[in-house]
């Protein structure tokens, strides 16, 4: 294999991950792909990758899927909004307030807060952009508020609101010994771990020769 493909969703940072691929793999260079969340596992199924990181849920026909972390859940505000004067706050705090659904929305919600604003935009990109504009406010992930940060703006931790997980997927048939390497960098194990590939043997030390015990003088 002349490469490695990895996909990751927006949010996903996989620089420290791919920082250890390339000290313990150095002969399959890694390769990273950014897709739209929704794509990531088609992309898979498509043969576009050779592994995932995915947000949760995701369809796992054919796939397997590990889930790694949650993220906490924000709401992102103007700098000057009433909300930036607090820590933290609940769901029922933003039952005034306009709120924006993305089409790309990756929250899974039963009841959304607060009252629908007056546009589904096309994407985050697009609703942060209406967020400073004073339009209203946007639930999403921490990571994903990291990514569209903007002076203008800030972002608040909403306690009782849905998150999204982060998983490693990967087609079932295509655990190879890349792939566990993968799964045991993400994982934290050492480079000797008994998974993944075979740890390179090293010539063994010839066993010291042992010394006859000395001989005792009789007086």
């Amino acid at each position: 294999m002349t490469e490695f493909r990895l996909a990751y969703a927006p949010g996903v940072t996989p620089a420290k991950w791919a920082g250890v691929w390339a000290e313990r793999v150095r002969e399959v260079p890694l390769r990273l792909i950014q897709v739209p969340a929704a794509e990531a596992a088609p992309l898979l199924r498509d043969g576009g990758a050779e592994a995932a990181f995915v947000r949760l849920p995701v369809d796992r026909e054919s796939l397997h899927v590990i889930p790694l972390y949650v993220e906490t859940t924000v709401v992102v505000v103007p700098k000057e909004h009433a909300v930036a004067a607090v820590d933290e706050l609940e769901l029922a705090d933003l039952a005034d307030e306009d709120v924006f659904e993305p089409l790309d929305d990756v929250l899974e919600w039963a009841d959304r807060p607060g009252r629908p604003a007056f546009t589904r935009p096309e994407s985050t990109a697009d609703a942060i952009e209406l967020v400073a504009s004073e339009a209203g406010v946007l639930l999403l992930p921490q990571s994903l508020a990291r990514l569209h940060h903007r002076k203008d703006l800030t972002y608040r931790p909403v306690t009782d609101a849905p998150q999204s997980q982060i998983g490693l997927a990967w087609l079932e048939d295509a655990t190879t010994d890349l792939m566990e390497e993968l799964i045991g960098i993400v994982r934290g194990r050492t480079p000797n771990s008994s998974r993944g590939r075979a740890p390179e043997r090293r010539t063994p030390r010839p066993a010291a020769k042992k010394r006859p015990a000395p001989r005792h003088r009789r007086r």
